[in-house]
């Protein structure tokens, strides 16, 4: 079953505009929330994934205000690409930029949001998501964490690289 921390649940709910600030412990000074980046870095289990964020100049896009839904592959999902595909994705920025693309929606999807339906990528492609038994899907693949709250939106974590179909398939695994 994924994990859903209900709190961040209801704060990624509530990002949906709204621009308040958020603080997670009590503290003196208040602090905005980290953005999807800053998030990610934070968590340590996506160097990989920033690595190529960063090779395919979409890391600053991450940056900006959203909202965002990244499907977030750790690193061990990259590793257990075959071998050559990161290495291939890594000698071309467009096709990198097109998969990773695939990976993010420019709209705040939390687990509730997640009913059987298709939502639109930044690759302008669509991924499948839904719920069954308890536990999120994207594309047949389980969410491992769910709803990792950002300042410009969510990232649910997954521990598969997710693989387009037609043109952008055949570009991401050349």
């Amino acid at each position: 079953m994924f994990r859903s921390n209900p709190h961040a649940t209801a704060i990624a709910r509530t990002l949906r505009g709204s621009g308040l600030m958020w603080s997670s412990t009590p503290r003196t000074d208040d602090f905005q929330m980290k953005n999807i980046i800053l998030t990610a870095i934070d968590a340590g289990k996506f160097t990989t994934l920033l690595s190529m964020l960063k090779a395919a100049s979409f890391l600053d896009t991450l940056r900006t205000a959203g909202p965002y839904t990244l499907f977030a592959p750790t690193d061990d999902a990259f590793k257990a690409l075959a071998p050559g595909v990161l290495n291939g994705l890594l000698r071309d920025s467009d096709r990198l930029y097109a998969l990773l693309a695939y990976h993010v929606a420019c709209e705040i999807f939390t687990v509730e949001d997640m009913t059987s339906r298709d939502i639109k990528t930044v690759a302008g492609t669509t991924l499948a998501v839904a719920l069954r038994d308890g536990d999120a899907f994207v594309n047949d693949i389980r969410v491992e964490q769910a709803d990792i709250a950002a300042s410009n939106g969510v990232m649910h974590m997954i521990h598969t690289v997710l693989m387009p179909t037609g043109p952008l398939a055949a570009a991401s695994r050349a």
